[in-house]
């Protein structure tokens, strides 16, 4: 069984070919975590927990001055009940207490993980998850909470959440709804985070754990590009190569925290969730809550290997079903071609030569609708600008298509312009706190997407677009945060719930959306990776990596995406030089080398294009097509660290084919001669250099590894392509 009860009920043991997963009952009462590492037997308490007369700690039991919960292990924990570190989950209830007493009541195992009412998680057959639904009782306000495992069986990976249940007539108020806690009895660790901001999203950083709390967080109404909700302890000794890892991810798109604390007696505390500092929640007689789905991973060979579960995980189980094995194709989008100054002729123009070099998908981008001249207008407004588009979307798509190309449309579906139409007719729509007025960003504010009549207003308007334009594609984008949480929807006690409201109804909107059209390809966007998380990717197949398209730049934002994201999931194009966003001038070779590390495009207008650059062009989407199985579905590894120079180096590996990509960054004098082991081709095989007679052993490429030529300019990639023989 993969999830064994031993000692009368009172030990769980989550156990699979990679991992384990322990935790005991103490007192009948409290969940204790016990172990979380590679795979054991058995567990028979060889690791006893030490119970220590501590100064300054309460006891639960009075005669048990050694017993306090404050250096207990937990699995779940809370404030005010003698235990100081930070909380895993706060209740309020009338008379404004906090203090709560939550006791192991029992537990059921069940095959399967069922859907989570109202949030995104991730999907698995009967047969591949193993699910622990362990039952916690507060019985003097009648009060439950259930802590829900689910372990799957052919991945180093449980899954967590939290049900929350009021079976009281009193009404209690959530203030903290963690997904998941863990008390790990080791600080001998460093710290993982993904940060960054617009247009330089996920920088790796990795600093030592100290004393305290470190935190990482958003407070902006997404995920935001600021953070991804992912944290990793790593031991201080793990590579990209060796060392273990323990990985959290947080399947939402809201407000969340992701905490660690290193306490007094040498224990390191993990904390994921919703975040509690702009959150509440009413939780009446009779109503549950559900939390988002946390994700936990646990690696033995260094962060290669964290990453192949992690591709392995999402592209199975959390990317939409249709499009697991589905190829993507190679695109051409008309923003950096045209911006605003979109004119039929000049899309068919354009259009005409995509389909000429080898483009699949013609992507047009904002300016179509309402007046749009800029991003000072008509969002909200979602009807063609005939002024432009004389025979409309419907026009442009039968254009497009007649090309033999597929036909893909951007949105903002979110947003409102305070000078459209439509807030004109519904201002009581954007989110707006009473007797202020609502503060713009980029001349736009947030629809109340927790207002039912908001959501069904936009899958109307979607839904009317994807059937008269014939849509393949939607790109949907959100281009500012969230400020003036409030909504005239929802009473005085519910305001603290406007923010995760908001999640609730963009995921509402989006299920119904992309269940009703399984054959579209969504793109998610949010100025590009500001909101690329585990629950936007549940509905949307690829996200729009960056809108920072620069060569360097997305060698360094690609490698820190990659440690979560499979390639297939990262769309990435070929722009003009100088480059939009840096000014940077780099080779059209380079800039397509770094952008077949993602779903393949183009993004600048081919009718400025010379005939050389054409066929250059041409040859480039030939080759990643020959490639494409390989680039999207192949196994992608970091075959070096990002250097302070931003060299790097790729590998896709499949049965049959390897692909090396390295990138030089920044030429520098004095270079060592480099040699760049391969590592992870097949053992048992030989390979030939391709376009040569060169034949190598596996063990020869992996060990002793290429050559890294002498490179005296900035910005160079080499391709480099072996084949099993």
């Amino acid at each position: 069984m993969p999830i064994r009860v031993e000692n009368n009920g009172q030990t769980f043991h989550l156990k699979n070919d990679y991992m384990s997963y322990v935790m005991t009952v103490e007192k009948e009462k409290y969940l204790t975590h016990r172990y979380w590492g590679r795979a054991i037997a058995s567990f028979n308490g060889s690791r006893q927990l030490q119970m220590i007369d501590r100064g300054f700690a309460t006891n639960p039991f009075a005669d048990d001055r050694q017993f306090s919960l404050n250096s207990l292990p937990l699995e779940t924990s809370t404030s005010q009940n003698g235990d100081h570190r930070i909380p895993n989950y706060v209740i309020r209830n009338a008379n404004q207490h906090i203090v709560t007493d939550f006791v192991f009541t029992d537990y059921e195992i069940y095959n399967g993980k069922p859907d989570i009412d109202g949030l995104p998680s991730l999907e698995a057959r009967d047969d591949e998850v193993t699910t622990l639904a362990i039952r916690l009782v507060d019985q003097t306000q009648g009060l439950v909470m259930i802590l829900h495992y689910h372990l799957f069986e052919k991945l180093p990976v449980v899954t967590r959440r939290v049900t929350f249940e009021n079976l009281s007539d009193k009404t209690v108020h959530i203030e903290n709804a963690g997904s998941l806690q863990v008390d790990i009895a080791s600080v001998d660790y460093d710290f993982l985070t993904l940060d960054g901001s617009h247009t330089d999203e996920a920088t790796i950083n990795r600093t030592r754990l100290r004393s305290g709390i470190q935190k990482i967080e958003s407070r902006r109404g997404t995920s935001s590009p600021q953070h991804q909700p992912f944290i990793a302890l790593l031991e201080t000794s793990t590579t990209e190569f060796s060392g273990e890892v323990r990985a959290f991810h947080l399947v939402y798109s809201g407000n969340f925290q992701a905490q660690v604390e290193v306490e007094q007696y040498g224990s390191t505390r993990v904390q994921l969730g919703i975040n509690a500092e702009e959150f509440s929640w009413q939780l009446t007689g009779g109503s549950r809550f559900e939390t988002p789905e946390a994700v936990m991973v646990f690696a033995s060979d260094g962060l290669n290997d964290m990453s192949q579960t992690f591709h392995q995980l999402y592209q199975n189980h959390l990317c939409p079903e249709p499009f697991r094995k589905q190829e993507r194709p190679v695109v051409l989008n008309t923003w950096e071609a045209n911006y605003f100054d979109i004119t039929e002729a000049k899309c068919e123009a354009l259009a005409t030569k995509a389909a000429e070099i080898g483009i699949e998908l013609f992507v047009l981008d904002d300016g179509w609708f309402g007046h749009r001249q800029d991003d000072t207008t008509s969002l909200g407004d979602w009807f063609d600008n005939r002024e432009k588009l004389p025979n409309g979307i419907k026009g442009i798509s039968e254009m497009v298509h007649r090309k033999g190309m597929k036909f893909g449309l951007w949105f903002e579906p979110e947003m409102i312009s305070k000078n459209s139409q439509l807030y004109q007719k519904h201002p009581d729509w954007a989110l707006q706190v009473k007797q202020y007025e609502p503060t713009e960003g980029r001349r736009q504010l947030v629809l109340d997407l927790g207002n039912i009549a908001v959501q069904d207003y936009l899958i109307e308007m979607l839904t009317t677009h994807l059937r008269t334009g014939s849509l393949d594609y939607v790109k949907w984008d959100m281009n500012r945060h969230l400020t003036d949480i409030g909504s005239l929807n929802f009473p005085s006690q519910q305001q603290g719930e406007v923010a995760h409201r908001y999640v609730t109804g963009l995921y509402h909107i989006l299920n119904t959306i992309t269940h009703n059209f399984p054959s579209v390809l969504f793109e998610n966007c949010s100025s590009g990776g500001g909101r690329f998380d585990p629950g936007m990717m549940r509905y949307m197949a690829q996200n729009w990596t960056s809108d920072n398209t620069d060569a360097l730049c997305r060698a360094k934002i690609q490698t820190g995406f990659s440690l979560l994201y499979p390639p297939i999931m990262m769309a990435a194009h070929v722009s003009d030089i100088p480059n939009h966003q840096v000014g940077r001038i780099t080779s059209l070779e380079t800039r397509a080398d770094i952008a077949m590390g993602g779903n393949f495009g183009y993004e600048l207008d081919l009718t400025q294009c010379d005939e050389l650059t054409l066929a250059l062009i041409t040859a480039q989407i030939e080759t990643y097509k020959a490639q494409r199985d390989l680039f999207q579905f192949g196994k992608f590894y970091r075959l070096m660290p990002i250097g302070p120079f931003f060299e790097t180096a790729w590998l896709f590996a499949n049965e049959t084919d390897a692909i090396i990509i390295y990138f030089n960054g920044l030429a520098r004098p004095a270079v060592p001669v480099k040699y760049l082991p391969l590592r992870y081709l097949d053992q048992t095989a030989t390979y030939r250099l391709v376009g040569t007679n060169d034949v190598y052993t596996a063990s020869e490429l992996n060990f002793s590894g290429i050559t890294i030529p002498r490179i005296k300019d900035d910005f160079k990639t080499l391709r480099v392509h072996f084949k099993k023989c």
